[in-house]
This record gives C-alpha cells, sequence and structure tokens, in this order.
C-alpha cells in the first residue's frame, strides 16, 4: 500500500538500481549472475526487492555489472551518501555511451583529483574539505 508522503522501499529501489545498471551494461541476469558467482534466482529476488544483499554480495554485483562497490553501499543504507561528487560518478557510471574501461579510466582521474584537493585543502587548514 502506497500513500502520498510515504518514503520509497530502500530494497526495491536498490534492486531497480541493479537492474537499470544491468540494462545499461547490457548484461542479461544469467551472466551478472555468473559474474557476481551468485544464482540466478538469488539474484532475481535481490532486484525485485525480496531480498537484502550483504555488503560481500554488493561487492561481486558491483564487481560483475563494474560500478564501485561503494555505489551499492550508499543505495543499500550500509554507507552515508558521500559528498556531491557522488553525483559524477554516477553520471559516469550511468553513462551508456561510454564502455566499462572507460568508466573505470574516467573514475580513477576523478578519484585522484579529489584526494590531490583534500590533500591540498588539509595542508591549507581548510576545514570540512574544499571551499569552505
Amino acid at each position: 500500500m502506497s500513500g502520498v508522503g510515504q518514503r520509497p522501499d530502500p530494497l526495491s529501489e536498490l534492486g531497480v538500481f541493479i537492474r537499470e545498471q544491468r540494462a545499461l551494461a547490457r548484461i542479461s541476469m544469467r551472466r551478472l549472475s555468473e559474474l557476481a558467482g551468485i544464482s540466478n534466482p538469488y539474484l532475481s529476488q535481490i532486484e525485485r526487492g525480496l531480498r537484502r544483499p550483504s555488503a560481500e554480495i554488493l561487492s561481486q554485483i558491483a564487481r560483475g555489472l563494474r560500478i564501485s562497490a561503494e555505489t551499492l553501499y550508499v543505495r543499500a543504507g550500509f554507507l552515508d551518501p558521500r559528498d556531491p561528487g557522488g553525483d559524477v560518478e554516477a553520471a559516469i557510471l550511468a553513462d551508456p555511451l561510454i564502455d566499462g574501461e572507460q568508466k573505470d579510466a574516467l573514475l580513477r582521474v576523478y578519484r585522484t583529483l579529489l584526494s590531490a584537493n583534500r590533500r591540498r585543502a588539509v595542508l591549507d587548514g581548510e576545514v570540512g574539505g574544499i571551499g569552505r
């Protein structure tokens, strides 16, 4: 039963996100279950929001999808959302026009730049990060 103002079910949202990422990667459910090392029925239950996967299973699914495990941890509620940079990573991961290797390269460059900027902010004595 859904009502106005009711929060969506986090498990269903996670399942939808995994299904969307699988579709963007053009991977069948069977293939993803093989890549992740989990059974096809279990993956189906996760995608339908019927099962809450462990962090290890999410990591295996992320590896199969070639996305960051952190992205799935946040979606599953294991981690709090990071800084707004997560939107950049999500955009890179969701872009259907670049392949997995290109996504990995972009994410490595982006994360390296963020790390360098954070180190510089600490050295410059900025509290709470960049731009404050």
